[in-house]
């Protein structure tokens, strides 16, 4: 128990707590002990006072009757004074409530009388300090003070018929006063008791206290912590911590289920990385079974196809057979080459001749779901770069896919395709990004449009976090982990090495805030501004290009269309809005395809409106 943070932390503070209330209460009590003792010295020097005035008279008249009347009456009274007694300045004494002592005499060499005899010599003068003495007459008895009061040769006395005291004298005597201090000891004694139950009951009521505090904001967070750390030791990533505080356990609790989220993430692709794998194996081992039976059927028909030149109607589906079947056989080399991240073949190609080619495969089944077929080719595009087959596979698929979204219920299928000329603000995909030192800054987790996106380190004037950048050219929307400031200069660093991507020498054109610089492998450098949502940057490598040339291809549906949550990810590898009917391969295929021709494709959709998919495709090959 005693290990456990909670424990140690109310230890701690509950013995500091304790040493501070022990001295404040120690202090204390002295102070109040101090106060009252100057309270009962001056109210017993003022009593002394007065009973040395009440005394003045009959004293003049010689009274000792009167005297001795008035100190037996206050010395008896039991009201806190004890005894009273004059002596002279031999220490006789000459007057005293208790009757015994008269005529006894004190020791000038007491300690009792030191302060005024000091040296066989009496002081004229009495300071009221050192007029007072604490004792005891008996161990187990109450204290006492002794107050002692000079007695003056005052004019009235020297002057007096009574009394043959000189002028020359200064002190005739003393009054010497003694008071209990019982009641005075009970009062500190209480109060220290006081202030030690009050000691205790604070110390008890603090640790309490930041013991409750401390259950609450460390020992629970730190025990789910505890628990979810055991949880991910066992394999179980899905049970998010759910503390939700905003002070440093808050911000770990965040870091740890984005961790596990990240863990689980990395997981399924380690899953489908494995199926990836083993679907390349498999393909490798199909390959060879489907290209026999395939060779046959091309031999076969290719035979048949020479024989039916008298037959144009049977030379016609010969012809689709024999095309097809190569087509097949390039398809099974295609997912071959896939795998193995081959590049597509370089070679012009007709991108209305791809999708007729494409449409004369899928027509059956267009007419069986009752789909009408929109074709808007411009006949007037040049040819364009890449593989015929993979981009016929692209089409493919695409048209597949628009037909499964509108299922049996019928609907339109458009097509289209035109030349369009863009520059690359806007439309230029950076694949490859890099730190000064050669980090990699490409965030494969971090999509934005399904594309990789570039990840920085950021900092703010309050807080630091990550940034990820459009991978887009001129484009922005970007994701930003923490806030700014409007207008404010963000500080960027490599979130591998942390060295800084910004360039303080040089300023952006426009706000002229300094500027960061990403290094585009074997194609320049990327500038932005650093000024939060200032939309500057430039890439001079690209730029200097000028205006390209695209072939755009169409393929609209009015089917379901696709939910928002789901748009994001329908270019991952393994993921399926179909369910069990769709392996999740197709569009990911089809994105690498298009990847390798340094082209591009989007999607737009409306939920029981449609979609849209568009390819953009170069005329001219691209670096």
């Amino acid at each position: 128990m005693f290990q456990k943070i909670r424990a140690k932390l109310i230890g701690v503070i509950a013995i500091t707590a304790m040493i501070i209330v022990g001295v404040f209460s120690y202090y204390q009590t002295n102070s109040e002990k101090e106060a009252l003792f100057n309270i009962v010295k001056y109210n017993g020097n003022q009593l002394s006072e007065i009973i040395k005035m009440s005394l003045h008279n009959h004293m003049l008249q010689n009274q000792r009757e009167r005297i001795y009347e008035v100190i037996n009456r206050i010395g008896n009274s039991g009201e806190g004074v004890k005894k009273i007694r004059i002596l002279n300045k031999s220490g006789e004494v000459i007057y005293s409530s208790n009757a015994d002592e008269i005529g006894s005499s004190v020791d000038m060499k007491d300690e009792n009388c030191y302060a005024c005899h000091a040296e066989n010599k009496p002081l004229e003068k009495l300071p009221i300090l050192n007029r007072t003495r604490i004792f005891k007459t008996e161990t187990d008895s109450s204290r006492m003070l002794g107050i002692i009061n000079p007695i003056y040769n005052e004019k009235s006395c020297y002057e007096a018929d009574c009394h043959v005291h000189p002028k020359s004298k200064k002190v005739l005597g003393v009054l010497d006063v003694t008071f209990c201090l019982k009641i005075a000891d009970e009062t500190i004694e209480k109060s220290r008791l006081t202030n030690i139950v009050l000691a205790v009951v604070s110390i008890l009521a603090f640790s309490l206290l930041i013991g409750f505090f401390v259950e609450r904001w460390v020992d629970k967070p730190v025990r789910e912590l505890v628990e979810a750390t055991n949880r991910v030791a066992i394999g179980n990533l899905n049970q998010p911590i759910k503390y939700d505080g905003k002070d440093e356990l808050g911000i770990l609790a965040k870091s740890f289920n984005n961790m596990m989220k990240k863990l689980s993430e990395m997981r399924v692709q380690l899953f489908q990385s494995d199926k990836m794998a083993s679907l390349g194996r498999l393909a490798a081992g199909v390959a060879h079974e489907i290209n026999n039976p395939l060779t046959g059927v091309l031999t076969y028909s290719s035979f048949l196809l020479k024989r039916a030149k008298d037959n144009p109607e049977l030379q016609k589906d010969l012809e689709v057979i024999v095309r097809e079947t190569k087509r097949s056989r390039e398809i099974v080399k295609g997912l071959l080459d896939f795998s193995r991240q081959s590049t597509p073949k370089e070679g012009k190609m007709n991108v209305n001749e791809v999708i007729s080619n494409a449409i004369a495969v899928i027509s059956n089944q267009l007419k069986l779901h009752n789909i009408t077929l929109k074709k808007e080719l411009d006949d007037d595009i040049p040819d364009a770069a890449g593989d015929a087959n993979q981009i016929q596979q692209v089409v493919l698929n695409l048209v597949v896919n628009s037909i499964d979204a509108m299922g049996g219920k019928g609907g339109t299928l458009t097509i289209t395709s035109e030349k369009i000329s863009l520059v690359p603000y806007g439309v230029k995909q950076i694949k490859q990004a890099t730190c000064p030192k050669g980090h990699n800054l490409m965030d494969e987790e971090h999509k934005i449009d399904g594309m990789p996106s570039i990840k920085l380190k950021a900092k703010s004037s309050t807080n630091e976090g990550f940034i990820h950048l459009d991978p887009i050219y001129g484009r922005h929307r970007h994701h930003y982990g923490i806030q700014f400031k409007e207008h404010e200069i963000v500080k960027l660093f490599c979130p591998v090495c942390g060295i800084s991507v910004v360039d303080e020498k040089e300023t952006g054109e426009q706000c002229g805030a300094p500027v960061y610089k990403i290094i585009i492998p074997n194609q320049g450098t990327l500038v932005g501004c650093t000024k939060y949502a200032c939309n500057c940057q430039k890439w001079d490598y690209i730029d200097s290009k000028g205006k390209q040339d695209y072939i755009k291809i169409k393929i609209s549906d009015t089917g379901c269309g696709i939910s928002e949550e789901n748009i994001n990810r329908i270019f991952e590898p393994f993921f399926s809005t179909k369910g069990q009917k769709g392996t999740g391969l197709g569009l990911s295929i089809i994105w690498g395809i298009i990847d390798n021709h340094n082209g591009k494709i989007s999607v737009e959709s409306k939920v029981n409106e449609g979609t849209t998919f568009t390819v953009q495709l170069p005329v001219n090959a691209q670096v």
